[in-house]
């Protein structure tokens, strides 16, 4: 049985993705969950790996191609087997996911006034950094001129510049610098701020994160502790667990929450998926699993795949407080500052406590201030007494 490789999609407003590199040559062995190919989406640099066992076939895209969402690339066939006829329907069609989408037309690559073919992301990169496509000499399929092109000749013509302190951002730095500058020109953001007193989240994090290390060799850090409280906030409050999209709003049955994580050169968002239905535990393992293949650049497809939510915490870092922008669609993204001792007023008298502030950054298209602040509350009663919401 023949099985198709496509252009995954990892959320609903992707159309298409860029084949960055394959990691097998045609006509080589493959075995099921080897690293495959690598692709460029409006979201990261990811890894796809090989649907099953066999020989890769049928390779129809190359390094630099944009492809549409849904479209066959490539097939894993056993060894003397043909390749399946492109009218009959793959069996299965392998989606990261979407495994029952249907295969997307080719999108047609735009012509400019010159007749030269340029894809829509290398246009837009040639206006930002100021490049004359007319000059360049597209590596694409059929002369097509490709955003690899557009930042190389930027990359050239600023190292001949006298400006030697202007740099190229890396693919993830660009693909961030993209997103943010969308989410803050089209997202009407608003914000709501708590400060929370986190002494019982300490206390339940030293004690149970310290029998948890010593029996499993887990350690469970506040993140871990945050991310589960979060989803199980977030099940009572499903409004705050939906998305904007062309000008509806989408309630998710699912609670997929997203970590922000820094690597070099930018921030990627990775997911632990059903969160609300995963313990402590297992949260603890999959938050460093996929810390450890973002900072080595082999995230998956499925790791960074249908957040519902997403947490940025620099409380590592001793930020107070901050600001976090949007991740379309999505309608909101929580902000954690450090937990540090303040006086505060405790029955009516000055006190010590570890304090955290708490930034809940909204889609005004979807959530409205009341909303957001009885959302927020639930969060800090939580934080308050986190095991009787982790029982």
């Amino acid at each position: 049985m023949a099985f198709s490789v496509v252009m995954p999609a990892l959320e609903m407003a992707q159309e298409t993705g860029k084949l960055v590199a394959w990691r097998k040559s045609e006509g080589d062995s493959v075995a099921k969950g080897e690293p495959l190919l690598e692709i460029e989406t409006d979201k990261a640099v990811l890894e796809v790996e090989s649907p099953a066992d066999g020989v890769l076939a049928g390779v129809d895209a190359h390094a630099g191609d944009i492809v549409a969402v849904g479209k066959i690339i490539a097939w894993i066939v056993r060894p003397g087997e043909a390749l399946p006829s492109t009218s009959a329907p793959a069996s299965p069609v392998h989606s990261v996911s979407e495994p029952s989408r249907a295969v997307a037309p080719v999108i047609p690559v735009p012509e400019d006034k010159l007749g030269q073919q340029i894809s829509p992301k290398a246009r837009r990169l040639a206006k930002e950094h100021g490049v004359d496509i007319s000059s360049l000499r597209g590596s694409g399929p059929g002369g097509e001129i490709l955003a690899s092109d557009v930042l190389a000749a930027a990359e050239s013509r600023s190292s001949t510049s006298p400006a030697a302190d202007i740099e190229t951002p890396s693919s993830i730095g660009r693909l961030m610098a993209e997103r943010t500058t969308q989410s803050w020109t089209t997202v009407p953001h608003f914000y709501v701020v708590r400060e929370v007193d986190a002494s019982a989240l300490v206390e339940a994090r030293e004690r149970l994160g310290s029998a948890m290390e010593k029996a499993r060799g887990i350690k469970l850090t506040h993140t871990d502790f945050l991310v589960a409280l979060l989803a199980r906030v977030l099940a009572k409050h499903p409004r705050m667990n939906a998305s904007w999209n062309n000008g509806t709003v989408r309630l998710h049955q699912e609670i997929n929450i997203a970590l922000a994580m820094a690597v070099d050169d930018g921030v990627v968002a990775t997911v632990i998926p059903n969160t609300d239905r995963t313990n402590l535990r297992e949260i603890a393992v999959q938050r460093r699993e996929l810390t450890e293949r973002a900072r080595a650049g082999r995230l998956r497809p499925s790791d960074i795949a249908g957040a519902t939510f997403t947490i940025s915490n620099l409380g590592m870092y001793q930020v107070d407080a901050f600001s976090a922008i949007i991740s379309p669609p999505q309608a909101a993204i929580l902000a954690i500052g450090s937990i540090t001792d303040r006086v505060v007023p405790v029955d009516g008298r000055p006190a010590i406590r570890p304090m955290m502030t708490l930034t809940l950054s909204c889609d005004h298209r979807v959530v409205d201030g009341a909303r957001a602040a009885v959302f927020l509350n639930e969060v800090a009663a939580a934080v308050r007494q986190p095991e009787n919401w982790l029982r």
